[in-house]
């Protein structure tokens, strides 16, 4: 094992410190080098440009906030036990280790959810992650994959990397607010750390804490708004799951394009191993998108140079429960503007949740509610706060239509708009 304190710079926190050794020897495993070839944010540098961020950016800023976060109940001498601590510190670094090409915007096209993928990783002996933690202590593989599949029997650990106000969110509202130049997604970190605390199995705000904590999920409120369920950014992960879902069609008929290993294998249909998925990375999608953009196919040709090339599709609003009827004759005027609808035409919905207690609850699934703690009573969050009632109560998604900009003149004339 390394020895001494590590140091690492970073724009959000100033530092990152590692006193563990443990933690070093994860940090320089091939399984999280490789977040540093995955953006954090998928397509939506096309959007921002300074949202080139990657995966193992946060990574490493979630494990940062865990770290401090311990840090704060140790000052208040209400700190975890040795062992609970490492863990906790552990998930928080390995909590998107299972992550492939693009982030979130790829994710259902390689099968298990990102964390499943993390725990296959965790669990096979072959990858110098689970060497790493098992010659530490042979359970340690498991227990982390539970923390991070929200199965762990301890549940302020689990809700240290994954609740209400866990390290992913603090850590990932700042950094993507930063990275894309936006101001929407800053809060009091420094505060927060002093107004929560641990209290039997759930980590707590102090009732003088309520106002940093309201900041918070306003910040995350705002965030979906702006950024992540901004229309181009959308549109660019429309035209990504294009590309691949006629790259993959191609491939069922017979006529695979060819690409680099092991996404050929991928369009071939076959289940990734996990050395395979591992190969996976960004940097595999656009390469082989530069060579699709020659292909014979002239739709997989157009799709592929539109990324590299930024020729997003346009969008308009479209409200539910529309005329079918509208919606043929939609189809229609794409076709008849020489594009296939199947791949040119896309309706993209998405729901935004900020405080989702009540979309859920405790044992109904959804996560913890947040609680207010007075020094006697626990009061949950929003019976005290006007703001998080009003975020509770709120779904913002979207549903928009999603084309060429080639036939934008049509579609809204058959939409009525």
């Amino acid at each position: 094992m390394s020895e001494g304190e590590k140091v690492l710079r970073d724009p959000v926190y100033g530092y990152v410190y590692i006193h563990d050794p443990l933690i070093w020897d994860v940090v320089n495993t091939p399984e999280v080098q490789r977040l540093r070839r995955i953006r954090q944010l998928g397509p939506a540098y096309l959007t921002y440009p300074g949202g080139e961020h990657s995966r193992f950016s946060h990574v490493l800023g979630t494990y940062e906030v865990v770290r401090r976060l311990l840090q704060a109940f140790d000052r208040e001498r209400q700190g975890l036990a040795p062992e609970r601590a490492r863990l906790a510190m552990v998930a928080g670094l390995l909590h998107d280790v299972g992550h492939g090409p693009f982030s979130h915007a790829l994710e259902p096209l390689w099968g298990p959810s990102h964390e499943e993928w993390g725990a296959r990783l965790l669990a096979d002996p072959t990858t110098a992650l689970h060497q790493v933690l098992a010659a530490y202590e042979p359970s340690l593989p498991g227990r982390v994959a539970d923390v991070i599949l929200k199965r762990h029997p301890d549940r302020l650990v689990t809700s240290l990397v994954s609740g209400q106000l866990d390290a992913d969110r603090l850590d990932y509202l700042r950094r993507d607010a930063l990275y894309c130049g936006v101001d929407y997604g800053q809060f009091n970190l420094d505060r927060i750390l002093r107004v929560v605390h641990p209290l039997d199995d759930r980590v707590v705000v102090k009732k003088t804490g309520l106002q940093t904590v309201e900041a918070y999920l306003l910040a995350r409120y705002f965030m979906y708004g702006q950024v992540y369920f901004h229309p181009v950014c959308r549109s660019a992960e429309v035209v990504l799951r294009q590309v691949m879902a006629r790259a993959r069609a191609l491939a069922a008929r017979g006529e695979a394009p060819r690409a680099p290993w092991p996404l050929d294998r991928w369009l071939g249909g076959a289940p990734l191993e996990v050395g395979e998925y591992l190969a996976l990375d960004d940097n595999h999608v656009m390469v082989a998108f530069e060579m699709w953009r020659t292909h014979p196919d002239s739709v997989l040709a157009d799709l592929a140079a539109r990324i590299p090339d930024r020729r997003l599709f346009r969008y308009t609003e479209l409200p539910a429960g529309g005329n079918p009827r509208v919606f043929g004759r939609v189809e229609r005027a794409v076709a008849d503007g020489g594009f296939d609808p199947a791949y040119y035409l896309q309706v993209d919905e998405a729901l935004g949740v900020y405080y989702d207690y009540y979309l859920g609850g405790e044992g109904r699934g959804g996560s913890e509610p947040l609680y207010v703690w007075d020094g006697v009573v626990l009061t949950e969050m929003s019976r005290l706060s006007r703001p998080v009632q009003a975020i509770s109560r709120e779904r913002q998604g979207h549903r928009r239509l999603y084309f060429p900009a080639e036939v934008e003149a049509a579609v809204l004339r058959e939409l009525g708009q």
